[in-house]
């Protein structure tokens, strides 16, 4: 495993992977990492478990979950280690562990480091265990799956993010323009934002924004319009598909038609910033956002939000999440298992789902996190989650997230068409794939 971990750590996995993009949502405060455990054995000793998480935020729901599993199993006592996930220390901390053989015998984990744990041999085999529950039936395929590599199972679904179009009644009240339904589609969109901009907004005020976001913005498009981002066996990039290439340039069309802010300021102040502001008057924002936008009383009272549009008469909405998953090395790992099969529970879900910070995954749970914030119109998130598209992810998928980045910037911005863009895209990409 430590070999493994040395090879992972070449990668620059840590550095790359670092973007709160990829978080869904953010921490803000550490706790101490690493724990060797213990066991009850015959000694009366309850056994010891370590719970690592990123997120400040979810900390309240997380001890409400301790809480109820230390009631249920009271030999039992779980430690929550909380290491912040910006600049990649959560995935440095956790890594560093797991070398020492101390890593938390249970953690988050998001899909786009699978396939880089799997290889290092951090996770541990949960496929029995979950066969042996309810979860398989209980939970949208999709985020079962994702934790799945040539038939083992590695974490069990904890939360998930979807998309959703925000906008802010007092801009559009003040354009006399019409609010958006969950029933429109791209051209809507557009058409919206044209009559926004003829009314006349405030100067500094546009009517959305079009950032290079691969997740909340171009990933959509792509999917529904037929085109790919990796092919199947993981070998070959989709940049040069002119289906691909058509879901990135409707959001390069909006830019050129003053729609939304220039590339060039979305990279210095980014669209929820802006939309907190109140400088836009439709985002669209991942559900992992609606604490914030909720909690921001400047905004609060004037916005709501409704599904992603469709495009080309698709649904384009895609699905990121995250998993608990066991570490291999852990001293107390088939109570580990115990505690990270639970949290998959009806019970559980329910607990996580009441706090209203993110999604459950399980199906019977999802609505609690709309029930929860009954000022907004959040079964935006849910109402059709079972068709949202999994972000494609391979073991450099942080190097090709960052690459799309680095000359999809050139297209926005009007240095390169997105053919030729593209173009060079795909040769970087495939290289690095071949690797």
């Amino acid at each position: 495993m430590k070999k493994n971990l040395k090879k992972m750590a070449a990668f620059g996995l840590c550095a790359a992977m670092g973007t709160t993009m990829l978080a869904g949502c953010g921490g803000s405060d550490s706790g101490d990492g690493g724990s060797d455990g213990g066991s009850s054995g015959g000694s009366g000793k309850k056994t010891e478990l370590a719970f690592g998480i990123w997120d400040e935020n979810q900390r309240p729901a997380m001890e409400k979950l301790v809480e109820a599993y230390e009631k249920e199993n009271e030999d039992v006592s779980i430690e929550i280690q909380l290491t912040p996930y910006k600049g990649g220390e959560y995935w440095t901390k956790l890594e560093a562990a797991a070398g020492g053989g101390k890593a938390p015998d249970v953690f988050w984990l998001n899909v786009l480091h699978l396939d880089s744990y799997v290889d290092g041999g951090i996770l541990a085999d949960l496929t029995e265990a979950i066969d042996a529950s309810d979860i398989n039936d209980s939970f949208p395929e999709t985020l079962v799956e994702n934790y799945v590599r040539d038939g083992v199972n590695y974490a069990v679904p904890k939360d998930f993010d979807t998309n959703a179009l925000w906008y802010n009644k007092e801009i559009f009240d003040a354009a006399g323009v019409e609010y958006p339904t969950d029933d429109m589609t791209y051209e809507d969109l557009v058409k919206t934002a044209e009559d926004l901009k003829a009314a006349g907004l405030d100067d500094g005020v546009y009517p959305f924004a079009c950032p290079v976001d691969f997740q909340t913005w171009y990933y959509q498009t792509v999917y529904a319009n037929g085109g790919y981002i990796l092919n199947d066996d993981k070998t070959e990039t989709g940049y040069d598909d002119p289906k691909t290439q058509e879901g990135i340039q409707c959001w390069i069309d909006m830019i050129e038609k003053e729609l939304s802010p220039g590339s060039a300021a979305l990279s210095e102040t980014s669209a929820d910033a802006m939309f907190e502001g109140g400088q836009l008057a439709m985002n669209f924002a991942g559900s992992y956002m609606v604490p914030q936008y909720a909690g921001n009383d400047a905004i609060a009272d004037k916005i709501d939000c409704v599904e992603i549009p469709t495009f080309n008469g698709v649904e384009d909405n895609c699905i990121n999440g995250l998993g608990y998953a066991v570490f291999e090395g852990s001293k107390n790992k088939e109570a580990a298992i115990d505690f990270a099969i639970w949290l998959g529970s009806a019970d559980a879900m329910k607990i996580q789902g009441e706090t209203g910070v993110v999604i459950s995954a399980r199906t019977d749970a999802q609505g609690y996190f709309a029930d929860a914030n009954p000022d907004y119109n959040l079964a935006a998130y849910t109402n059709h989650s079972d068709k949202a598209y999994p972000l494609p992810v391979c073991m450099v998928a942080a190097e090709l997230y960052d690459l799309e980045a680095t000359y999809l910037q050139k297209a926005y911005n009007g240095e390169e068409s997105l053919a030729d863009a593209c173009k060079e895209l795909k040769a970087e990409a495939d290289a690095l794939l071949a690797k």
